[in-house]
């Protein structure tokens, strides 16, 4: 009974990472956005979206992936045969790379707080979409529970890639069209 209290912790704190992981590249979106505006606003909304962000960071997001971890690890000290399964191991490198991306994300996150403008909001907007592949990776795994098919699982990720990348596109068109909307 203790293995499934700690899944269910598992995945109640790989849920509340994912929920930090998609919102914070929006916020960096918003950041950028307004580092280009004009004073008072620049200031006004900076201020603010710097402490949304530095919230979200370190009272979700980090607590959360820490959380994830230390009950991913305590079901595979409950159940060590999961690492010898090639779908988990598959998973594990899935997660690697998600860790990765966190990384990479606080790098970030510590930039703009640092008012250092190094990307656009454009690429912000792109990079908002890399949890999304992991997640639908693992998710893939984890039902199928097979190292071959997960295969269709990652040509579905880019796939999905693809039509994002057109809707992301097009979206821009219209923005460009119609600066007010």
């Amino acid at each position: 009974m203790t293995y499934f209290y700690l899944k269910a912790f598992h995945l109640i704190f790989v849920i509340t990472w994912f929920a930090g992981l998609f919102y914070i590249p929006r916020l960096f979106v918003y950041q950028i956005e307004a580092f280009h505006k004009p004073s008072p606003e620049k200031e006004i909304l900076g201020k603010q979206l710097k402490l949304m962000a530095k919230r979200l960071w370190f009272i979700i997001t980090w607590p959360s992936a820490i959380l994830a971890l230390i009950f991913g690890l305590s079901l595979f000290y409950m159940n060590p045969t999961l690492f010898y399964m090639p779908w988990m191991q598959v998973k594990l490198a899935f997660i690697i790379l998600l860790f990765i991306y966190h990384l990479k994300t606080h790098q970030y996150f510590k930039q703009l707080h640092n008012d250092v403008v190094k990307k656009t909001s454009s690429f912000m907007r792109i990079w908002n979409e890399g949890a999304t592949f992991i997640l639908f990776a693992v998710i893939f795994l984890v039902i199928l529970k097979s190292a071959i098919n997960w295969i269709w699982g990652v040509i579905g990720i880019f796939v999905l890639g693809i039509l994002i990348m057109l809707g992301f596109k097009l979206y821009k068109n219209f923005r460009d069209k119609n600066p007010d909307a």
